[in-house]
């Protein structure tokens, strides 16, 4: 039988290198998963690859990690779709699951890999693994593509000798992530696109409708109704400028343009960003749909990383730096502190006043039966659905209120246009 060159990581994290006899590859490194180390790459004695392998590791060892970081970063320049990263963390665990060494995966998925930012990455990735570093040193190489959150789990993984798992508790976290974001995106896109369809309806009727009906009833005697005089001031008011040629609504879309940057920019600011973040919690209809969809990511994360072996303060940290909303993050902080001093996790998440009676509850159950993981996930899982159920209804309840809305507002506009004309006509009638 052949011999195999290999190296592994053991349970502690540190590689091991040497040579074992085995069949094939494949059972190679199911030798090595059974002797609790995970292969970071198997290559078959005497074959080119193995030369490579060697050739490739000894000359990057004694390399100073600071210029492969450099060449990584200089690599990874710009960022990734969150779909996009998803799809690769999949594919990874599909990979590594069906018993395929890690720089093996690694090549494969660069290969086929057709966005170019992150097939930079990918090859960044390998040289790194091969030059002999962990695979979570890697990732740790490129902080704008993985997060604290990604980096963290995968080193749980290494040293748990679980990678596989780890990788498809990942890919099932971006999946709901990713999932849970696009619905509530959907229900604020559909709201804005009816409204601006309102307003550029109104717009046109001011600025080339309206006039003309003006000019239709200047020479009339008889006083214009209520409603009329309403809209024929409204369209002089868009029409009036200093420019001719730029009515008035073009710089009342521009003041509204300059208040979004400027919230924008005061949401920059540590005090702004807290104001911003407690607004959006507050919102009424959305601020429910915010809270809610802030709690479930709070409770995946969490239990996601409690259930793939990392501490329960690290987990803490990591999850309030991915929590997304000040308000949240300042919470996950108490909790923090309060757990460092030995107090349990159920006290301060009542006295922060931020997270519901249920998911304190189910933490509670969750802490007494030593299941606090499952527990967050559970909760996770009913938040999800939660906000669905939410959206869901919010999308069905505005879509006629928007209708009714926008055929308000056209008929308006029409019924001011014609009202004068009915009575002109009823008085001409009068007359004969």
């Amino acid at each position: 039988m052949p011999n195999f060159i290999y190296s592994a990581l053991d349970a502690k994290g540190e590689q091991t290198d040497g040579v074992l006899t085995a069949a094939s590859e494949a059972e190679a490194i199911q030798t090595l998963r059974a002797s609790h180390l995970f292969p970071t790459q198997v290559y078959e004695e005497g074959t080119a690859n193995a030369h490579a392998g060697a050739k490739g590791s000894k000359k990057a060892k004694p390399k100073s990690k600071s210029s492969s970081t450099t060449a990584s970063i200089g690599k990874s320049k710009g960022n990734v779709k969150p779909k996009v990263l998803m799809i690769f963390t999949r594919q990874l665990a599909t990979l590594i699951d069906a018993g395929l060494p890690l720089l093996r995966s690694l090549t494969v998925l660069g290969k086929q890999e057709p966005n170019p930012v992150l097939k930079a990455t990918i090859s960044s990735l390998a040289d790194s693994v091969q030059g002999g570093s962990t695979f979570s040193e890697s990732l740790a190489q490129h902080p704008n593509m993985f997060n604290k959150l990604y980096v963290n789990m995968v080193k749980a993984g290494e040293l748990g000798g679980v990678l596989e798992v780890v990788l498809n508790r990942l890919a099932e976290y971006q999946e709901k992530a990713h999932k849970l974001k696009n619905k509530i995106v959907s229900a604020m896109v559909y709201p804005a696109i009816v409204m601006f369809i309102a307003v550029a309806i109104l717009v046109f009727l001011m600025i080339f409708i309206v006039p003309k009906f003006k000019e239709m009833f200047a020479n009339s005697d008889s006083e214009l109704p209520l409603i009329s005089q309403i809209v024929f001031g409204f369209s002089e008011f868009c029409l009036a400028s200093p420019i001719s040629i730029i009515p008035n609504v073009v710089w009342l879309f521009v003041a509204g343009f300059l208040v979004y940057l400027g919230i924008g920019a005061m949401g920059k600011t540590k005090g702004g960003r807290e104001m911003v973040d407690k607004l959006k919690l507050h919102m009424p209809v959305f601020g429910d749909i915010q809270r809610k969809s802030a709690v479930s990511r709070f409770a995946r994360t969490l239990g996601t990383l409690v259930t793939s072996g990392v501490p329960i303060l690290q987990a803490l940290n990591i999850t309030r730096d991915t929590a997304g909303n000040v308000v949240i993050s300042n919470a996950i902080s108490k909790v923090h502190e309060a757990v460092k001093e030995g107090e349990s996790i159920v006290t301060p998440l009542s006295a922060s006043g931020v997270f519901p009676n249920m998911l304190i509850s189910m933490v509670d159950v969750g802490e007494e039966t030593g299941q606090l993981p499952e527990m967050l996930l559970k909760v996770a899982d009913v938040y999800d659905d939660e906000v669905d159920n939410a959206v869901t209804a919010l999308t069905s309840i505005l879509e006629p209120i928007m209708i009714v809305f926008l055929a308000l507002v056209v008929g308006a506009v029409v019924f001011a246009l014609f009202l004068p004309l009915i009575k002109m006509i009823q008085t001409m009638g009068e007359q004969q």
